[in-house]
């Protein structure tokens, strides 16, 4: 568990709904959880949060025992569709609170550039209790600058694309420097990683795959992490990183696969504008 600016905590180690097709959404997470993942990343735009909140009805697990995340549609940034999707959301997910909401992503050249009203939106639904904690995904610097400056609220999180071949530093230091957590997106770099001859050495020497050194590199440098798959050995082969501890030259190994700007593998926030329809 990690703490949070807010007083709340969250898993370090949650399981991703990320492109999973809803029709698979249901039996993949009701899988996760049984495998004994508590923390939940969905998403408006991944549009399948309700088979999400299918698959935590249907496990009998005390919601008190789950962390539930999900994140603001590109299409909702307006305060009135803030209001009325996050409703939507809880509906969806057959839940009464949400532990987490995000900004899924800034979008500065859409809405007038004005994503400050969005995020003081967002911040005004703590008030009921129907949210426990607001938080923001895929900001720059300058981006968190912006929110902080003008509205005196700090996000407890920022999920960003992280990765051995793209550390993301300019934005997870400006994040770490507010007291904001660093949750990686694309931990494993969309498989980019996957053949990556260092961190198969390394494994090597463990007795654990290339997956498992990543997601153990994340673990150790505090990021929180949500990796994804629908097959239940993977799901468990992820689980399985508590048991080995990389030394500080594996980890400097790892950290010098830094490709800079050329490892990214999603878009750019500054530029970013896709709107669903």
């Amino acid at each position: 568990m990690i703490p949070l600016r807010d007083g709340t905590t969250i898993p370090q180690l949650g399981f991703g709904t990320y492109l999973v097709e809803p029709s698979e959404t249901t039996a993949t997470v009701a899988a996760a959880l049984e495998i004994g993942y508590r923390h939940i990343d969905t998403a408006q735009m991944y549009e399948n949060e309700a088979e999400v909140g299918d698959a935590v009805a249907a496990s009998g697990l005390p919601r008190a025992e789950l962390y539930l995340t999900s994140k603001l549609s590109n299409a909702a940034h307006r305060p009135d569709d803030v209001r009325r999707t996050f409703d939507e959301t809880l509906a969806k997910l057959k839940v009464d609170y949400l532990d987490l909401f995000l900004m899924h992503w800034p979008l500065p050249t859409r809405y007038d550039g004005d994503f400050v009203s969005t995020w003081k939106a967002m911040t005004d639904l703590l008030a009921d209790g129907r949210l426990r904690s607001v938080g923001v995904s895929n900001f720059e610097p300058a981006h968190l600058d912006r929110i902080i400056d003008e509205t005196g609220v700090v996000p407890v999180v920022n999920q960003i694309e992280v990765h051995p071949y793209f550390p993301n530093t300019a934005a997870r230091e400006a994040s770490l420097a507010h007291g904001i957590k660093v949750e990686a997106w694309g931990p494993l770099g969309q498989g980019a990683v996957l053949r990556d001859e260092t961190i198969a050495e390394i494994g090597r020497a463990h007795g654990k795959s290339v997956p498992q050194v990543t997601l153990r590199w994340h673990i150790q440098r505090g990021d929180v992490i949500f990796p994804k798959s629908t097959h239940p050995d993977r799901m468990r082969e992820n689980f399985a990183l508590f048991d080995f501890t990389l030394s500080t030259a594996e980890m400097a190994a790892i950290d010098a696969l830094d490709r800079g700007e050329s490892g990214r593998v999603g878009a750019h926030p500054d530029t970013f504008d896709w709107i669903p329809t």
